[in-house]
C-alpha cells in the first residue's frame, strides 16, 4: 500500500480487473485449444487414441518447460500447472460426450463455489470474518523479485515453490473444482464458440456482461482494503481471509468474461473490412499464434531486471513505474512475435513442442 495517489491508483485498478482474473482466462483458452486440436485431427482422419497420445506428449512436456522456467527464472509459473491439468483432463474428458462434459461442468462448479465459499460462511456465522488466513507473503515471491541476491541459492527457492504450484496445487484444484473452466473451454469450443462469435451473439454478451461485473465487484472490497479506503483486519485482505476468497471465487466469473467481450470485439472488428488487416491487428495475432513463447520471453526480460541476483530493479520501482516496465516488455515482445510472423516462423518454443508432439 505504499506510495502515492498514482500508485494507489494503480494497484487498485490491478486489484480489480487483472488479479486472479487473467489466470481463468488463460485457462479457459487453454482448454478451447486442446478440444480445438482434437476436434481439427480426428476430423482429418486421425483415431481419437492417437490424438489423445499426441496431445498427453504436449501436456507432459509443458511440465518440464513449467520446472524449467520455475527454477530458471520464475517460482510462480504456471506453465506446469496447466500441463498436469491438462494430462488429467485429456485423459478423462476430451473423448467423453456433451452430456458427461455438462455434468461434471456443474458439479464442478458446485465443488468450486463450496470450498471457496464454506471457510467464509462458516466464519461470518461465527463472528469472526477477520480471523481467515494470514498475511505473510511466500518464500516465491521473495526469490522472484527481491529476495535471495545468491542465484543458485534463490533457484532452489524457486524449484521448490514451482513443484508445489505443479503436482500440489494443480491436483489440489482437481479436488476443488478448479477444472470446471478448463472443461468450460471444451463445451465451448465443441460449439465453435470463438471461431463463430456471430452464432453465439447473445450468449456471449450475457456472459461479459454478469462475468465482468460479478468479478470486478467481487475485487472491490479487497482493492478498497488495500489503499485503505476500507478498514478491516490485515489477515481478512490475505489470499486466504474474507476479502480474498470473495476475489477468488468470483475471479473465474472475470475471466470468462473477458474471453466473451474478446470474442464480441473480434467479430465487431472483423465486420469492419477496412481494418481487418491492420498491421496492429497482425501483430497481435503473431503473439496469440507464439502465446507461449511470448509467455517466457516475458520472464528473460524481466527477471534480470527486477531481481536481487540482477540489475535488483523490483526493489526500487513504484507500483506504477513498474506498469510502465510491464506495459515495454510486453511491446518487446509483441515486437518480436510481429517479426516472426513476417520471417514466416513459428515461435522457438512451440517449434519445440511439435516437435515433441508429432515427431520429425
Amino acid at each position: 500500500m505504499d506510495g502515492g495517489p498514482l500508485d494507489h491508483a494503480v494497484q487498485f485498478a490491478m486489484i480489480v480487473t487483472l488479479d486472479l482474473r487473467v489466470y481463468p482466462l488463460f485457462a479457459f483458452l487453454f482448454g478451447y485449444g486442446m478440444t480445438q486440436l482434437f476436434l481439427r485431427r480426428t476430423a482429418a482422419g486421425a483415431s481419437a487414441r492417437d490424438t489423445v497420445a499426441v496431445l498427453r506428449r504436449r501436456s507432459l512436456c509443458l511440465v518440464v518447460i513449467g520446472l524449467a522456467h520455475a527454477t530458471l527464472l520464475m517460482a510462480g509459473d504456471i506453465v506446469g500447472y496447466y500441463g498436469l491439468l491438462s494430462l488429467a483432463l485429456g485423459l478423462l474428458f476430451l473423448r467423453r460426450g456433451d452430456r458427461a462434459l455438462k455434468w461434471w461442468i456443474g458439479a464442478g462448479t458446485a465443488l468450486a463455489l463450496f470450498t471457496g465459499l464454506e471457510p467464509l460462511v462458516t466464519a461470518w456465522l461465527n463472528g469472526g470474518l477477520g480471523s481467515l488466513g494470514d498475511s505473510g507473503a511466500e518464500p516465491g515471491a521473495a526469490a522472484y523479485a527481491a529476495g535471495d541476491p545468491n542465484w543458485p541459492s534463490a533457484a532452489g527457492t524457486r524449484l521448490e515453490t514451482g513443484l508445489f504450484v505443479t503436482f500440489v496445487a494443480a491436483p489440489l484444484s482437481l479436488v476443488g473444482g478448479g477444472f470446471t473452466i478448463f472443461l468450460l473451454g471444451f463445451w465451448a469450443a465443441r460449439r465453435r464458440i470463438l471461431e463463430e462469435p456471430g452464432r453465439h451473439l447473445p450468449l456471449l454478451r450475457r456472459t461479459a456482461v454478469i462475468g465482468i461485473a460479478i468479478g470486478w465487484l467481487g475485487a472491490l472490497p479487497a482493492a478498497l482494503a488495500h489503499i485503505g479506503a476500507l478498514h478491516v483486519p490485515d489477515d481478512a485482505q490475505s489470499e486466504s481471509g474474507a476479502l480474498g476468497l470473495v476475489r477468488e471465487v468470483t475471479g473465474n466469473a472475470a475471466g470468462l468474461g473477458y474471453v466473451a467481450a474478446i470474442a464480441l470485439f473480434a467479430h465487431w472488428w472483423a465486420r469492419r473490412t477496412d481494418r481487418r488487416g491492420t498491421r496492429a491487428v497482425v501483430a497481435l495475432c503473431a503473439v496469440g499464434k507464439r502465446s507461449l513463447s511470448c509467455y517466457l520471453a516475458h520472464s528473460l526480460l524481466f527477471a534480470p531486471l527486477l531481481t536481487a541476483w540482477g540489475l535488483g530493479l523490483g526493489a526500487h520501482l513504484t507500483s506504477a513505474t513498474m506498469a510502465l516496465v510491464a506495459v515495454a516488455v510486453w511491446l518487446v515482445t509483441v515486437a518480436g512475435a510481429y517479426a516472426l510472423e513476417r520471417a514466416g516462423r513459428r515461435g522457438p518454443v512451440e517449434t519445440v513442442l511439435r516437435r515433441v508432439m508429432y515427431g520429425k
